[in-house]
């Protein structure tokens, strides 16, 4: 099992940003040393809990800390964006901590119409023009494109696209490129998604299907202890979904709130989108969605309030699969 680590950077209530970013370099150092292979960081904007808003930024900054990680993003908002500018961002990250970047980009808007807007520069909505945007940044990476941008690496970082669905996982395929897997956000069309991906795979910018997935874990001592850490989650992601206050709130503030019927539902649905548990259970419920999404790389995401408890989360697992 290959594991990852896929960081929104999830504040938590009491700390700072600047506290936040300097916890976020300490944990990727840390996961480096258990034998995480990666850490991807996430493009989130105009959420308060959420101080991952620059990939690009904290991609050199884990690097610059880190010695073998690979370091990715998980992904940037490609239609807002100048696919020849992505491109550059890459090759110069390429050059400073060449064979450790890993370019992960997706067609999200990254917030309301506002948000998206001031993102683009007041230009139109150009989600439908994502295929051709990725097709671009490709070739603008790539050796073989007729415009390459700058500077010209020995080697261009691997591409990958994020989606939710066989219509996103055709796309990667059709390109020759990556593809991840949104199962923490949307987890009901995995695998027809991998599936999608591998059986249409076309050599291009890699020679063979590079495949991942990304997922919330929380893994505790015991299914009970995992249960109590993962209340702080349950309400951070349920506060994110409502446009409330997503800083991430502590256990103790999370067991005491009061939930009508329809927030309990919310956050047993959105159970689906994570694995909770003590280690046999966390083994066991990986293990049997590897093998159902053909997939054994993997990029793990824990948004809990304690980041001590957060380490130990990351130990377990890969005392897991190690």
């Amino acid at each position: 099992m290959k594991l990852g680590v896929l960081d929104q950077m999830a504040q938590p209530k009491g700390v700072s940003a600047e506290e936040t970013a300097a916890r976020t370099l300490e944990l990727a150092q840390f996961v480096e040393t258990l034998g995480y292979e990666r850490y991807w960081f996430a493009e989130h904007h105009a959420t308060r809990g959420l101080a991952s808003s620059s990939p690009e930024i904290m991609m050199a900054a884990v690097a610059a800390k880190t010695k073998k990680l690979k370091v990715g993003s998980g992904g940037i908002l490609l239609p807002q964006y100048s696919a020849y500018k992505v491109a550059s961002h890459f090759l110069q990250l390429q050059s400073l901590f060449p064979g450790r970047i890993e370019a992960g980009v997706g067609r999200s808007t990254g917030g309301n119409e506002r948000i998206r807007s001031l993102l683009a520069d007041g230009k139109p909505n150009q989600a439908d023009d994502y295929p051709e945007k990725l097709a671009d940044l490709a070739a603008y990476l790539s050796k073989k494109g007729k415009v390459r941008a700058t500077p010209r690496t020995e080697a261009s970082p691997e591409l990958f696209s994020l989606g939710l669905g066989e219509n996103s996982a055709l796309l990667a395929a059709e390109l020759g490129i990556g593809y991840v897997f949104g199962h923490f956000i949307k987890p009901d069309r995995g695998k027809e998604a991998h599936d999608t991906y591998r059986t249409h795979f076309k050599k291009g910018y890699l020679n063979h299907p590079e495949q991942r997935s990304a997922i919330f874990i929380i893994c505790g001592e015991t299914d009970e202890h995992s249960e109590e850490l993962a209340s702080s989650q349950d309400i951070w992601l349920l506060h994110v979904e409502k446009g409330f206050d997503s800083r991430v709130p502590s256990v103790e503030e999370a067991t005491s709130l009061r939930l009508n019927k329809k927030e309990q539902e919310r956050i047993k649905t959105n159970r689906k989108r994570m694995i909770i548990g003590g280690p046999a259970k966390v083994k066991r419920e990986l293990t049997e969605l590897s093998e159902r999404y053909q997939c054994d790389d993997w990029l793990i995401l824990t948004n809990i309030y304690d980041v001590e408890e957060k380490k130990r989360s990351y130990v377990r697992i890969m005392e897991l699969f190690s």
